[in-house]
């Protein structure tokens, strides 16, 4: 039976409200912010801070950022261990049950973000609905809910061990699907049993087994994750193409990752008459952002949805102000700073963001504040990266599953230059060209690696070298208990070679 035109009449007004959102931006950001002030202000975090004081003032902004200091996850890291321990009233108020693992891969410890039922119901689970919302404003065509959603999930699998009473710590995507009403059980695959698997190697046979013989019509998740479950899918049931073993796939709602390097293999296995690829921005610490036309021309930034939202450009001195809603330049890249129904107040997430379009508000994910290579003035961002391997990929025919790169330092008779390593599932026909254009392309993206190139003055070729199928998993399996899995991200640039120097004994020269 098809449900579509019942959703799409149920979901009509939320994907139209965005419409009057044109020229309201900072005055509907205020109200969220207000909320979320007079929501906790009888937390410890509230009365420590004054937000009695702060709602009371005539510009609240301003007041906000006076009272309150731009953090890091390690100034919230007491409070949060606190909530997991089961105190109430910490950050937000009540009690929080559950909290999501970072997938973050530093090397420093995991961070645990607070998925507070506020959250969960003002954010996480209203940008879910504003996704189809505007999926199926795009596509009038769409029989999304003809049949069943494909959902590649995490589990609660962690290291960390809290006090408090029934609290679960795991992926973001493990606590959506574990307090999902149980009707919705019989909209998804797989069972909500599969979907919650720990062991990724015996996940990924049970996904695939789970998928076959099923009517998907739409699949979500990590671009390289998921990739693998279509391929073993494929495996198991004899088809060629994914669009073969679901004949009425119509979109792959996708994020977590940039989706270039990964486009044209998607493409090669699903139908391109009806096949869609529709972006979101959802992380542990918040549902930002999604898609909102039948052309990716930029993410909507979802700005009612329990989420106060402030900008600092990149490289701004110690104590400037930053910018809202409103206020942002067409074509600038900011670091984002959210205040969230989740009790982190003026959180720094580490994401850096491109703007789009003004008004209303829509951004491009440009990489992560600790995400990039300056080791010798270069400034390589992850978006040059991804332009660059997408660019390499298509001249030369190869398919990555991951990839990761950092600096090699200068030493005495040899300059600096960058290393990168790639496990391949197809090898470039022509490793040369792969390098030459990879090159070529981070010359033609980012003026200050051109400077550094210019000659080989300054800096050498890049180099690049490829693993043996697995080592990225070996990896991060290595990096502790639950870090191989569905919602898991390799960084694709570190400033160090931490990661480099753990992959490069397994690594082959292809240049």
């Amino acid at each position: 039976m098809n449900f579509t035109p019942i959703g799409r009449l149920l979901l009509r007004s939320r994907g139209r409200r965005v419409d009057r959102w044109r020229g309201r931006g900072a005055e509907i950001q205020e109200a969220q912010l207000r909320r979320l002030l007079k929501r906790a202000k009888d937390t410890d975090f509230g009365r420590a801070h004054d937000f009695e004081g702060i709602l009371r003032s005539a510009d609240i902004r301003k007041a906000y950022a006076e009272h309150v200091p731009a953090a890091s996850y390690e100034d919230f890291r007491q409070d949060v261990m606190r909530m997991a321990d089961g105190e109430a009233d910490v950050l937000w108020p009540g009690v929080c049950r559950n909290f999501a693992q970072s997938s973050g891969t530093s090397g420093g410890r995991s961070k645990f973000i607070p998925v507070t039922p506020d959250s969960l119901r003002l954010n996480h689970y209203p940008g879910s609905a504003d996704v189809v919302a505007q999926y199926l404003r795009a596509f009038p065509e769409s029989r999304l809910l003809s049949g069943k959603a494909f959902i590649l999930g995490g589990s609660f699998e962690s290291r960390l061990r809290p006090k408090g009473r029934g609290v679960k710590v795991g992926d973001l995507s493990a606590t959506l699907i574990d307090s999902m009403p149980g009707p919705s059980a019989w909209l998804r695959v797989p069972d909500k049993k599969t979907a919650l698997l720990a062991d990724w190697n015996v996940k990924l046979d049970a996904l695939a087994r789970a998928s076959v013989g099923c009517d998907i019509t739409n699949i979500s998740g990590v671009p390289s994750w998921f990739l693998r479950v279509i391929r073993h899918a494929l495996d198991i049931s004899g088809k060629e193409k994914a669009s073969d073993l679901w004949p009425n796939l119509e979109v792959f709602f996708h994020g977590g990752i940039s989706f270039e390097p990964y486009r044209e293999e998607y493409e090669k296995l699903t139908d391109p008459e009806k096949m869609h690829f529709f972006e979101t921005y959802n992380a542990s610490e918040g549902f930002f952002a999604t898609q909102s036309g039948r052309v990716n021309d930029g993410l909507l930034l979802l700005i009612d949805n329990g989420i106060y939202y402030e900008f600092l450009p990149l490289d701004a001195p110690y104590g400037t102000p930053t910018l809202g809603v409103g206020e942002l330049r067409q074509g600038e890249v900011y670091e984002m700073i959210i205040s969230a129904c989740n009790g982190l107040w003026r959180y720094r997430i580490g994401d850096t963001v491109k703007v789009v379009a003004a008004d209303p508000l829509k951004i491009r994910v440009a990489g992560r504040t600790k995400s990039f290579i300056n080791a010798f003035g270069e400034e390589l961002m992850e978006s040059n990266a991804e332009e660059a391997v997408t660019a390499a990929c298509r001249a030369t025919g190869a398919e990555i599953v991951n990839y990761t790169a950092g600096p090699l330092y200068a030493s005495e008779g040899r300059k600096g230059r960058h290393q990168w390593v790639f496990e391949f599932s197809v090898v470039p026909d022509d490793a040369r060209k792969f390098l030459g254009v990879l090159d070529a392309t981070l010359k033609e993206s980012n003026s200050d690696y051109a400077a550094k190139r210019s000659g080989d003055l300054f800096l050498d070729p890049p180099q690049v070298f490829s693993v043996p199928e697995g080592t990225f998993d070996a990896w991060l399996s290595g990096q502790g208990s639950g870090k191989l899995g569905g919602q898991r991200k390799i960084p694709r640039l570190r400033n160090d070679r931490t990661i480099l120097d753990a992959l490069l004994p397994r690594a082959i020269p292809e240049e």
